[in-house]
């Protein structure tokens, strides 16, 4: 059976499959560029995503700014008039201005999690940017859609959610993730009807959309089947060519097993999914001790220079274990041995470096 267009007001993707935004340079505008242009919607990480320039560690937030219109500009140039927009992480550094600059560039959509976006209707304000809100219960959803509808008379133009199987950081807590796989399925079901009463109130159709651990075409027809109206992939678009990692990032993935794949500890607070290596083992290890001593602590690992990767209430560079953008950087500047690897719970099923064209050739029949 075909799979069905999935429609984002006047915006339609062919296939109801958004590509994940992947940070630090994962998802640039080579991945979603292919994306967008194979019927998908393609998303960019804005997280440090002018690494690659020049001026980033003399100017990392003003070169990030600058660059999110440039890699935007790129993927449109092969995306043949696709879908194509920008992950934001609420905790970013300037979130606001981050948000104000994808609009900027031009994004067709933007998704931003890792917090609530409360205040991103009044950055997006009259554009023709769709936004999208990433929840992980329906407590989250309640939250921001009353928020939205009460002070800005508006409400989320999809609804991605974000299970507990995805790669990198995860809206739940450690102990709780065991508990949150069998119970999510229960919880879609719920976020779904919660999202029914706000189509209902702007009389609109607001996709939900499921993100975390979707894999193959049975994936996408289970979560279909509960009422989604399509998918978030991520870690399966790692293993293509397309991918904007290296190749000696991909390598990691094409080596991994099963048991390779665990939580680590962040500097934010939040547990992320990641595959082993030393520099897991090295926080790992690392992470009684740290624990165990009396304020101020000290970091794990430490931190050569502040790169401004989050807001700083959130992160003093004095006492987080280790610099999580450094860690990222590493993972995608050679140095994987040491490197933040992120990965959804099957990242190890990544066997053969194929593309984004084979991959919807798959899932889309």
């Amino acid at each position: 059976m075909k799979l069905p267009e999935l429609k984002i007001g006047e915006l339609t993707a062919k296939i109801p499959v958004i590509q994940g935004g992947m940070g630090i340079g994962i998802s640039l505008n080579r991945l979603a560029g292919t994306v967008a242009a194979e019927g998908g919607i393609g998303i960019l990480s804005t997280a440090q995503i002018g690494f690659q320039e020049d001026k980033f560690q003399r100017a990392s937030v003003r070169t990030n700014l600058q660059t999110i219109k440039k890699q935007l500009d790129k993927a449109r140039s092969f995306a043949k008039g696709g879908i194509l927009g920008f992950n934001v992480m609420v905790a970013s550094f300037r979130y606001d201005d981050v948000v104000r600059a994808t609009v900027e560039a031009g994004a067709d959509v933007i998704i931003s999690g890792a917090g609530l976006p409360m205040n991103l209707p009044d950055l997006v304000g009259d554009a023709k940017t769709k936004i999208a809100p990433i929840v992980s219960s329906v407590k989250a959803a309640k939250l921001i859609l009353r928020n939205w509808a009460k002070k800005y008379n508006r409400t989320a133009d999809f609804v991605v959610i974000e299970g507990p199987k995805a790669g990198g950081h995860l809206g739940f807590k450690a102990d709780q993730i065991d508990e949150a796989i069998l119970g999510m399925d229960d919880e879609v079901v719920k976020i779904i009807a919660h999202v029914k009463e706000y189509e209902e109130k702007f009389n609109m159709k607001i996709p939900v959309i499921f993100a975390g651990g979707v894999w193959d075409r049975s994936d996408i027809d289970h979560y279909m089947g509960l009422g989604c109206s399509g998918v978030q992939m991520a870690t399966r678009f790692i293993g293509t060519q397309e991918c904007d990692a290296p190749d000696d990032f991909k390598d990691r993935f094409l080596k991994a097993t099963e048991d390779d794949i665990h939580l680590t500890t962040s500097p934010v607070g939040l547990p992320g999914r990641a595959i082993d290596n030393k520099f897991t083992e090295t926080i790992t290890n690392g992470v009684a001790a740290y624990k165990a001593q009396e304020a101020p602590k000290t970091p794990i690992i430490p931190i050569a220079k502040c790169l401004n990767c989050l807001q700083h209430k959130l992160c003093d560079r004095k006492t987080i274990p280790y610099c999580i953008s450094e860690a990222l950087l590493n993972s995608v500047e050679h140095n994987t041995d040491m490197g933040l690897i992120f990965s959804g719970t099957n990242g190890y099923r990544i066997n053969e470096i194929t593309t984004v064209k084979a991959i919807f050739d798959e899932i889309a029949v």
